[in-house]
């Protein structure tokens, strides 16, 4: 549904909610082979600070807690393992390898240790785990969390993780890491190199929110060691099935997820990215929107780059615009997501997330304090990152951060919608029931709408939890005053018939 200023805050159907993971109704994650889970990201931000909810037509409408997806759920099963219900993956609970109940260096292993050690690793009675690809791993990073940057106390901090079922251990101070030294091993190796000829595996960092693609060595020599959290389950998640639809868009079969084959040709930047999505229709739809940041990373194809296959880091049913980069040479760009990367530094949502399709670049400084910069793939194509969402990008001229990441303000966009092979009515045209106002404050009315009967309602918060039930013939209106500011879900049952609308609560 397009948004214009003068209409009325869309009552929207969720039609990518994983009713299994917040009702029994329909199993709508047993239909897909890769369901994606959403970020958990429930606050608003515009270019630095936290907002409150915007609403059609305001700047910023668009961001990703308007869209919250799948909402991520878990079962602690007791044994030392985590059920993810939306995946249908099983995690080791604890990445306490040695079992003395702390998660530190002694815990960690090279990469062909965390290979390896799959094969003899045993766990509640499984003997089938695995080292976790990219995609699998990724599929447990929550945005609710804040990067902890080089803060030096674990105290405060908010980890990329559920720490209510996942135990979870910043890097280990007392061994010489560095707080942001949470580094989760993958089983996909990058296909070309980094920092100009080291291999490397891509990795999530749960302390700051990110993926890279890891070096293997140190350049001094010896091996880097990482956190491993094994997995098993569902052998086909991450696995994407392209449908070329013919029209300018593809679906994945595997996801649930329609996509734009083109890109939209240009950089801008994160705030008239938001825009162009909720303003965009095409082959038929209007219910374009920016995809958040599990979702596009879902279409990366970790098969690909740059220096391994000319390409961009995505099927080739895809297009991608190419650019010229810092270096003056041909690549592919960076691409925008819906979702804030919180840092614990004010100002607090100054950057967003983007999927490097390209070349990860950055600039490193050798010898160190020489004043000799070189422009390296230092993370590797299928990374994800942070770039400032307002700016000049010439005042980074050698980029930001450790790596010297490239910062450029302007990054493309690629639009995602959801298909409606769901079961849910999508049809934003033939609601069952009117719900206003949204966004609400005090008061929220509930009317049937056509054939009359007894509803039951429940409300629920951005993490599943109901806080909020009741039942109506016709009308009801329902006190909301005492509800915290965020996005709910509505579910409304009336016999065989329900819908789920989002609600935002000022």
């Amino acid at each position: 549904m397009k948004k214009s200023s003068n209409q009325q805050f869309p009552v929207m159907v969720i039609a990518t909610i994983c009713m299994v993971t917040m009702t029994n109704i329909i199993g709508y994650s047993q239909t897909l082979s890769y369901p994606v889970a959403g970020t958990n990201q429930s606050k608003f931000y515009n270019d630095s600070l936290e907002i409150m909810a915007p609403a059609p037509g305001q700047p910023f409408f668009g961001q990703d807690a308007l869209y919250p997806g799948t909402a991520p759920s878990y079962t602690d099963n007791g044994n030392g393992t985590i059920t993810d219900n939306v995946t249908g993956l099983m995690w080791q609970k604890t990445a306490d390898q040695n079992g003395d109940g702390l998660i530190n260096m002694s815990d960690e292993f090279t990469y062909g240790e965390a290979l390896a050690g799959a094969d003899t690793f045993r766990l509640a009675g499984y003997s089938d785990w695995r080292l976790p690809s990219i995609k699998e791993s990724y599929s447990l990073i929550l945005y609710s969390g804040i990067d902890c940057g080089l803060a030096g106390t674990a105290a405060g901090q908010t980890p990329f993780i559920d720490t209510h079922y996942f135990a979870f251990g910043y890097g280990d101070l007392g061994a010489g890491d560095r707080l942001i030294d949470a580094q989760y091993a993958s089983s996909t190796l990058y296909v070309s190199s980094v920092m100009n000829g080291i291999q490397a595996m891509f990795g999530v960092n749960f302390a700051d929110g990110r993926i890279k693609g890891y070096a293997l060595t140190f350049p001094q020599g010896g091996e880097k060691h990482f956190y491993v959290k094994y997995v098993r389950g569902n052998s086909d998640y991450g696995k994407n099935n392209f449908q070329n639809n013919g029209d300018g868009t593809i679906t994945d079969r595997a996801t649930g997820l329609m996509w734009m084959q083109n890109d939209n040709g240009q950089a801008i930047s994160w705030k008239n990215a938001l825009n162009f999505a909720e303003n965009f229709s095409f082959a038929g739809h209007s219910d374009w929107r920016l995809p958040d940041a599990k979702e596009l990373q879902s279409i990366v194809d970790y098969t690909r780059s740059l220096a391994a296959t000319s390409s961009a880091a995505i099927d080739p049913l895809f297009n991608c615009t190419q650019i010229t980069d810092e270096g003056n040479n041909l690549n592919y760009p960076f691409y925008w997501a819906s979702t804030t990367h919180a840092n614990g530094n004010p100002p607090p949502g100054n950057q967003a997330v983007y999927i490097c399709f390209g070349t990860a670049l950055g600039w490193m400084e050798f010898p160190p304090n020489s004043g000799n910069y070189y422009l390296l793939d230092v993370h590797g194509a299928g990374s994800q990152r942070c770039d400032f969402k307002t700016g000049d990008a010439a005042n980074y001229p050698h980029g930001f951060g450790p790596q010297g990441d490239v910062v450029r303000i302007n990054n493309y966009v690629r639009l995602v919608r959801n298909t409606t092979s769901t079961g849910i009515n999508e049809n934003k045209d033939n609601h069952l029931f009117n719900v206003y106002p949204n966004p609400v404050s005090d008061e929220l009315t509930i009317e049937m709408i056509g054939d009359k009967g007894n509803v039951s309602f429940e409300l629920l918060n951005s993490i599943g939890h109901i806080v909020q039930t009741g039942s109506f013939i016709e009308k009801i209106v329902v006190q909301t005053n005492n509800l915290a500011t965020g996005v709910y879900l509505l579910k409304l049952q009336n016999g065989n018939a329900f819908e789920v609308k989002k609600l935002i609560k000022e």
